[in-house]
């Protein structure tokens, strides 16, 4: 056997399942980071919707429903119980600087009834899912087959 046939020998099959493992869950946090982020500018975009004069507040049902999606996204990619930060905190950073006004005096949440309740919405469907993937039980080991032999 020479070096060079060492040298090419392929890398460990497990090593690089490890591998590649990790760099899913990374992008899939990514993406989970970037969710969070998207959601929050169409729910801002969203609140001050109005049909015929009036607010309609599909803003409030929007927050529920894609924070939901998006807690279980990040939890499902990145498997771990505190992946629900992930969309959260872009997703609080964004709302809370809608908050605030501008040196010319603008601002994208005036405080009417559809911008407390998606701020209030939001916020809670993100405690809410990150509360029970904390509680929830440990999935179970795998089992591993039984041998014939052995039965």
């Amino acid at each position: 056997m020479s070096v060079r046939e060492v040298e090419s020998a392929p890398p460990e099959p497990g090593r690089s399942r490890a591998v590649l493992d990790l760099v899913l869950r990374v992008a899939g946090g990514v993406l989970a980071v970037l969710g969070g982020a998207l959601s929050a500018a169409l729910e801002l975009l969203l609140a001050p919707l109005r049909v015929n004069g009036q607010l309609i507040g599909v803003a409030v049902l929007v927050a529920v429903v894609v924070n939901v999606l998006l807690g279980w996204f990040a939890h499902r990619v990145v498997a771990r119980r505190w992946a629900v930060a992930l969309p959260a905190v872009p997703w609080f950073l964004l709302v809370a600087i809608a908050g605030l006004r501008t040196d010319e005096g603008d601002l994208l949440l005036a405080g009417t009834w559809v911008d407390l309740a998606m701020i209030v919405a939001g916020a809670m469907t993100f405690a809410v899912v990150g509360f029970r993937q904390i509680l929830a039980a440990p999935p179970p080991p795998p089992r591993l087959p039984v041998p014939p032999s052995t039965r």
